[in-house]
């Protein structure tokens, strides 16, 4: 009988974060990821019983490590370099914005560990509790017009992460002008 291939969990963590972002939470399977692996479904099964429980503690290790980037906003001075920060950190962690919206179909569907149930809930309020503490800096310090609504700021800002570069306009531009036009409106003067 041949040895198993080994692997460690980032290994793990990584292939199932390509196949979900390339076949979505429903095209996701154990079989797919180990034929992307290179070992068997059973090897697999030794850690998870099941892709639920997988996905739940991939989408909390990627959380995790998005809240931990994001806290690093709080070491800068002032709304505008935070901005900046957040700006580049929602660029380079484009796949966040659809891992929470699979985290809400993981959600609905586990009922194995409580546990990793109420972290993965706990993770997307905490980093809204950094938003909105980014948020409410940038309305301190003037910067942000005071009448609109926290939540829909910052649904704006991560939204802007699913703008369809249809022109393949190169992507430091590309970031640059959704500052610009988050910053300053699109509207000329």
């Amino acid at each position: 009988m041949a040895r198993e291939r080994k692997f460690n969990t980032v290994e793990l963590f990584h292939e199932a974060k390509q196949l979900l972002l390339q076949h979505g939470y429903d095209g996701f399977t154990f079989s797919l990821l180990a034929e992307r692996m290179e070992v068997s479904r059973a090897a697999l099964y030794k850690y998870y019983e099941n892709k639920e429980e997988l996905i739940t503690d991939f989408m909390i290790y990627e959380m995790e490590e998005f809240l931990n980037d994001l806290k690093k906003m709080e070491e800068l001075d002032g709304f505008e370099k935070q901005f900046d920060f957040l700006m580049d950190l929602i660029f380079k962690k484009t796949e966040v914005h659809h891992l929470i919206e699979a985290a809400q179909q993981v959600l609905a569907r586990i009922e194995h560990s409580m546990e990793s149930k109420a972290k993965l809930k706990k993770l997307p309020l905490e980093m809204y509790k950094y938003l909105h503490g980014f948020i409410l800096l940038g309305k301190k310090e003037g910067v942000l017009k005071k009448h609109l609504p926290d939540s829909l700021i910052i649904g704006f800002i991560l939204q802007t992460v699913a703008i369809p570069n249809h022109f393949a306009v190169p992507q430091r531009e590309w970031l640059t002008s959704i500052k610009e036009i988050i910053s300053q409106g699109m509207f000329m003067n």
